[in-house]
């Protein structure tokens, strides 16, 4: 990684909204002591990665659950490029309530489809991926000082987001019209931006099988989901959440038997 890959400025026209978004008002901003850590009984990890002398430079603070490894809080400080600022923010975002392990698996994929504005456009540049790669260096250093810390005995599949971002009141614009096929276009792209992400983060998918009288859908669980209890509960549960949300009120998620625990 040369330092004129961390150091060269990028125009904010190529910047997602999003991203401008997080740049101008981060909410993540700031550190943790070892002394507050303790007096919150939690494990206080921290990643660094780059250098304030070679232009960028990012520093990680987790609290950590001593019980599970779950991070509860995240924040950050950084130096450099407005990307780096970005990253770091929606980095934690995302860090908040996985487990450390979990943590490790975030890529910089994942962090750019949570800031794109369309689906099919890139919230960060090209460019910009050096310093995605410090945000995710960082991560990986934290999570080695937790190493020792046990999984919760439930352990299994990837927690859900608490935030599920914007909601459409009403439901997608004109979807009682649209045909069978682009209904299910509508679904399959709400599955990629706001879904599969976080269910691949512990080697799991889901697929529309069918939707039937425009309101049943059926899904099929791929991956590690197929042996998950959470599968048909919670998983289950905040699909149907996020697609009522944002496609349609009337919309029930029915797995298929065939690939969901017995």
């Amino acid at each position: 990684m040369s330092i004129h890959s961390l150091t060269t400025s990028f125009p904010w026209t190529r910047y997602s909204k999003k991203l401008i978004a997080k740049i101008e008002h981060p909410r993540c901003v700031g550190w943790f002591t070892k002394e507050e850590a303790e007096a919150r009984l939690m494990r206080l990890a921290e990643g660094k990665e780059g250098s304030v002398k070679d232009g960028n430079a990012v520093h990680l603070y987790w609290l950590v659950d001593k019980d599970d490894g779950i991070i509860v809080d995240a924040k950050f400080q950084v130096y450099g490029q407005s990307a780096l600022i970005g990253a770091a923010e929606a980095a934690c975002d995302l860090l908040v309530g996985k487990n450390y392990d979990q943590a490790r698996r975030i890529s910089a994929d994942l962090i750019d489809k949570q800031l794109r504005d369309k689906s099919d456009t890139p919230a960060f540049p090209k460019e910009t991926y050096p310093h995605l790669n410090l945000v995710l260096e960082a991560i990986d250093s934290a999570a080695e000082q937790c190493m020792d810390i046990p999984f919760a005995d439930t352990y299994a599949a990837p927690p859900m987001p608490t935030n599920m971002g914007e909601v459409i009141p009403g439901g997608y614009p004109g979807w009682k019209e649209l045909t069978l096929k682009k209904k299910i276009a509508v679904i399959e792209q709400v599955l990629d931006q706001d879904l599969r992400p976080y269910i691949a983060l512990d080697g799991g998918g889901v697929s529309v099988l069918n939707l039937i009288n425009d309101k049943e859908l059926v899904i099929a669980y791929q991956g590690s989901c197929t042996s998950c209890y959470s599968s048909i509960g919670t998983t289950l549960s905040y699909i149907q959440q996020v697609l009522r949300a944002k496609v349609s009120s009337d919309i029930v998620v029915i797995p298929d038997i065939n690939t969901t625990p017995e």
